[in-house]
């Protein structure tokens, strides 16, 4: 549980980090970035398999490259489920999937 809880923590707080590093992705309080958090947890838990499953030949010829468009379109997915974070455009969604995906090996490296 101490696990899930300090995972939970750092996703919210590189949820605002994101925020404040990619123009088009806002989060209003820490509040929001832990329900986003929440929120993008389950949803990577639930809609992220079956979404990776029905574009499997899209991943296949593209190296698994589009699993960066599955990314975004999940944070784009939670944005619009908390009402507390937005995100402006696909753009900002990819941009922000990346950056929140980087910074989580960087955090997951140090730990």
């Amino acid at each position: 549980m101490l696990v899930f809880l300090t995972h939970l923590i750092l996703t919210a707080v590189l949820l605002l980090l994101v925020a404040n590093l990619v123009r088009g992705v806002h989060v209003q309080d820490f509040g929001s970035a832990l329900v986003g958090a929440l929120v993008l947890g389950f949803v990577n838990a639930v809609v992220r398999p079956l979404m990776v499953l029905l574009t499997l030949p899209f991943t296949i010829l593209t190296f698994g490259l589009f699993l960066l468009v599955i990314n975004a379109f999940m944070l784009w997915l939670m944005a619009a489920l908390v009402p507390g974070i937005r995100v402006q455009g696909f753009g900002p969604a990819f941009l922000g999937s990346l950056v929140l995906t980087l910074l989580n090996l960087a955090v997951e490296r140090l730990i």
